[in-house]
């Protein structure tokens, strides 16, 4: 086929000429990749420089790209590759990522996806989302700012969220002249960052993402530079986890599938292992067993199923599996059932969290009640290190304990992203306000929370009435709790002068008083939760899970 063209404009239609012949070809294997950094290191100019070179853009698009680039560009008459990628006009207008954009290109020898991740502190929780599915990370560094706090940021992020390739692409470089000193000193800089943070591999790259120097072939301008360019490093990475295909078998069950009397199947993704007709499996956590009797897809019955396929699973024999159960290796070592967890999170709520705030945990394919039980600490992004903290604000990054208000199938995050994350959810609101890594499984001595929809038990009522006393929610500040709790000791107060001024007794008085200042914040608690289970939809746990 025709090789990549190098960017001239007048080449303008190559690119939809390669792109017909890279349709025809099979790619060997996909690859997902981000690109993340601070603000205005040129992330989508890379990425719509990519595009652009490796045939991905048909001809309207070049056309609309060039009266694009007349009105929104920064680059003069030149194409601004970066409206390739920034499809909102808020970004157009301002010349920033603000949503996260997934793109899709291949070349002969692989596919790729990419998530274009804004670079403002504001939008850290876009970022996260983009990392969460990559296998590597592309980070950017602007050559004439080196790196800065927000890059330091994105490193730590993607080792949290188990990024374990780091492709340090350090842009910009015709902005100083290809100046080997600058790229040597950035990349000394980078090393003592990402020192202490737990990546597979480094590597770096000195390029121009609007001139095209190293992004898809080597440049003639960085003689100095022996490595290969930024394509050509990731057709040929190997980032494939093997460690998950090759541990036990754990499938979450996303759906009863029974679409008649004469079958019930089990739907859902394998996160680890493998499974084949005949191999007997454990349900989790109810520890019953039976064996795979068929592997069906909607192709057909499969002989063999490994992580990250979608299928269904019918057993021998019945047993009581409902939506959120997991199948598993009897005996695995892999997971445990556990009411407490210790978690790193990273908060994207506006709202910090405090000690006893409340949330929906959804983890794989289930959700139950969690109160942060436990604020260990908060973690400062200038040296990793942890901090003492009495709340998680906006974009920070704490590790927390989690109570659970039943038991859940769990594994650490670096064993299994399927299993070991998970995000917050507002219990009012369903606002996403954290995403989570479990990193360490602690198992709970006795239950977990005490069911907050039906109470039972002096427990119970008195942690309801904490609640309801002191207003706790996912969307709570200390200062509004100091407030609140002010407010209800000023009316019990108020109540009681009140009571003693019409009643002229003091014992009268006094009881009236207290029964305010316990019965009421129950009842408020109460009715709060009543409406919230009302809002909530409906549960499908049990769509044909019955026996």
């Amino acid at each position: 086929m025709n090789a990549p063209v190098s960017g001239d404009l007048a080449d303008a239609a190559q690119p939809a000429v390669q792109l017909a012949a890279l349709a025809s070809s099979a790619p060997q294997s996909l690859l997902r990749f981000l690109t993340c950094g601070s603000v205005d290191d040129g992330k989508s100019t890379l990425i719509g420089r990519m595009l652009y070179e490796c045939g991905a853009v048909f001809e309207d698009q070049l056309e609309s790209l060039e009266k694009d680039s007349k009105k929104f560009g920064t680059d003069g008459e030149n194409l601004d590759f970066a409206l390739l990628v920034d499809g909102l006009s808020a970004e157009r207008e301002q010349g920033i990522t603000i949503d996260v954009a997934y793109r899709y290109f291949s070349t002969p020898r692989r596919a790729f996806i990419v998530a274009d991740t804004p670079g403002h502190e504001q939008y850290t929780r876009n970022m996260a989302t983009g990392a969460s599915t990559a296998d590597v990370a592309i980070l950017l560094v602007d050559a004439r700012k080196g790196i800065l706090p927000q890059t330091r940021r994105h490193a730590f992020i993607n080792s949290m969220l188990r990024v374990r390739h780091i492709i340090v692409a350090i842009n910009k470089m015709d902005l100083v002249g290809f100046d080997k000193g600058v790229f040597d000193k950035i990349v000394a800089d980078f090393k003592a960052v990402s020192a202490g943070l737990d990546f597979l591999s480094v590597v770096y790259i000195p390029l121009s993402a609007r001139g095209g120097d190293n992004v898809t072939k080597p440049s003639t301008k960085t003689p100095w530079y022996a490595g290969s360019s930024l394509l050509a490093y990731l057709e040929d990475i190997d980032a494939e986890n093997k460690d998950v295909a090759s541990s036990d078998l754990l499938f979450p069950v996303q759906w009863v599938n029974r679409p008649d009397h004469t079958f019930r199947g089990f739907s859902g993704t394998i996160a680890s292992g493998s499974v084949r007709p005949g191999d007997e499996i454990m349900a989790m956590p109810g520890k019953q067993t039976s064996r795979i009797a068929r592997i069906v897809t909607a192709d057909g019955d499969l002989d063999e199923a490994v992580a990250g396929q979608a299928v269904t699973l019918a057993l021998t024999s019945e047993i009581d599996i409902s939506r959120g159960d997991i199948m598993a290796t009897p005996r695995t070592k892999s997971a445990e059932v556990l009411a407490q967890v210790s978690a790193h999170v990273i908060w994207t709520s506006a709202a910090p969290a405090l000690v006893g705030s409340r949330f929906i945990i959804k983890l794989a394919s289930s959700s139950v009640q969690a109160r942060v039980d436990t604020l260990h600490h908060l973690l400062n992004i200038e040296d990793f290190r942890p901090q003492p903290a009495e709340f998680i604000p906006m974009n920070g990054v704490a590790r927390v304990t989690l109570a659970l208000d039943k038991p859940l199938v769990v594994t650490r995050y670096r064993t299994n992203k399927m299993l070991g994350g998970f995000i917050l959810i507002d219990r009012f609101s369903n606002e996403t306000l954290a995403i989570g890594m479990i990193d360490e499984a602690s198992p709970a001595k006795g239950a977990g929370l005490p069911a907050v929809a039906v109470p039972a038990g002096v427990s119970a009522a008195l942690r309801l009435w904490v609640e309801g006393f002191v207003g706790i929610s996912g969307s709570t500040t200390r200062l509004r709790l100091e407030a609140e709790m002010a407010w209800r000791a000023l009316t019990s107060v108020c109540l009681f002068l009140i009571g003693w001024a019409i009643s002229g007794s003091a014992s009268v008085a006094f009881f009236i008083a207290l029964a305010d200042l316990v019965v009421r914040p129950l009842l408020f608690s109460l009715h709060r939760n009543y409406w919230n289970r009302r809002a909530r939809p409906a549960d499908t746990n049990d769509q044909g899970g019955g026996i």
